[in-house]
């Protein structure tokens, strides 16, 4: 029988070549994916839309729906993704004529934004679109007083 002799420290005398890097990429692919997960909702608490209150509103029907944000500062978002004019103009021209476009404008918004914004529509043959709005009950006064503002 052979035995086997070492320093007294419970470890062989051999180097370690090899780094195992399975943690280290475990720890960043979970913080890639905390990043994706909390980015929109931040992003969506940062350009708030301030909606203008009615007492009526339209249904939402059926088909491919893009949503479209006007901010208060008139920055258009598509989709979530703020735009420039020119890429505005690219990503309108994809789209297919029956696409609806749900437009969210701020109460606070310039009015010529939002012009603009429904004329690159017609401009690109997209002509079913929808201003969205809060909806408020009747009965209370508190509501009214909101919609003569």
């Amino acid at each position: 029988m052979a035995a086997q002799l070492n320093d007294g420290d419970g470890f062989d005398d051999e180097d370690i070549t090899e780094i195992n890097i399975t943690p280290f990429v475990d720890v960043v692919l979970v913080l890639l994916v905390i990043f994706m997960v909390t980015a929109p909702a931040m992003m969506k608490e940062s350009l708030k839309v301030n909606l203008p209150k009615t007492l009526t509103s339209d249904l939402a029907g059926e088909g491919e729906q893009v949503g479209v944000a006007i901010t208060k500062s008139g920055q258009v978002l598509l989709n979530g993704k703020i735009q420039t004019q020119e890429t505005l103009r690219e990503a309108l021209a994809s789209y297919n004529p029956e696409t609806r476009f749900m437009i969210m404008a701020d109460v606070d918004s310039r009015h010529g934004e939002l012009v603009r914004f429904i004329d690159l529509l017609k401009q690109n043959k997209l002509n079913r679109f929808a201003l969205q709005v809060e909806r408020v009950n009747k009965e209370s006064s508190q509501d009214e007083k909101d919609l003569s503002e």
